[in-house]
């Protein structure tokens, strides 16, 4: 998790030039990935992070790692959940789920406010509107393999600054499950429920 799940977290709220006091909105936040992220933007000084998680069942596990408010995203009120929180719009928004939650979060930016998409777990693509970034919208898409060759000096020095916060406890890693190799099929299906809680590992 550490190499690889905390330095797409880290990189991503940066990426979205998130500024101390802002509102963060993380899709996924239960994932391997977003568990992280939901820790890392406090860690950054975020004034509020809403955690979109895809059933209730998930709220208290994101509010355990931090988040202030988590909305079930499988529902179609979602976004006047998070309106309830952020009545102003949210200021940064994580998403790897792609489609139709993209559309609707850009509809909840606030003025300047940015989209970050690191991922199309929805397997449903989406060609951004550009009539909706007239509305001073940005949206900019990250991959951790472009990051590491572009900027390889920054992205070791971020690793360091990763291993400091897990070392001293300040961020934390959750482990759904553990399953040998030979149970791979039971681990697809289980990722594909969308029902687990932090990472799973495959063991050797």
């Amino acid at each position: 998790m550490l190499p690889m799940g905390a330095p797409v977290a880290l990189r991503t709220l940066r990426t979205g030039q998130l500024a101390e006091g802002e509102t963060v909105l993380v899709h996924s936040a239960a994932g391997g990935i977003g568990h992280l992220a939901v820790q890392l933007a406090k860690l950054l000084g975020a004034g509020k992070v809403i955690a979109a998680v895809g059933s209730p069942g998930k709220f208290d596990f994101v509010r355990s790692f931090g988040a202030d408010a988590a909305v079930d995203y499988s529902a179609d009120d979602w976004p006047e959940r998070v309106r309830e929180v952020a009545p102003g719009g949210v200021d940064l928004v994580l998403d790897s789920v792609g489609g139709e939650i993209l559309r609707q979060s850009l509809d909840l930016l606030a003025p300047f406010g940015r989209v970050v998409v690191y991922g199309v777990a929805g397997s449903e693509l989406l060609d951004v509107p550009v009539t909706s970034l007239f509305a001073l919208r940005t949206v900019v898409g990250f991959s951790l393999l472009a990051w590491r060759a572009a900027a390889p000096e920054r992205a070791r020095a971020e690793m360091a600054e990763l291993a400091g916060h897990a070392a001293s406890g300040r961020l934390r890693t959750a482990v759904h499950a553990r399953f040998p190799l030979a149970d791979a099929p039971a681990v697809h299906r289980l990722i594909e429920e969308r029902s687990h809680l932090g990472r799973i590992l495959v063991l050797p």
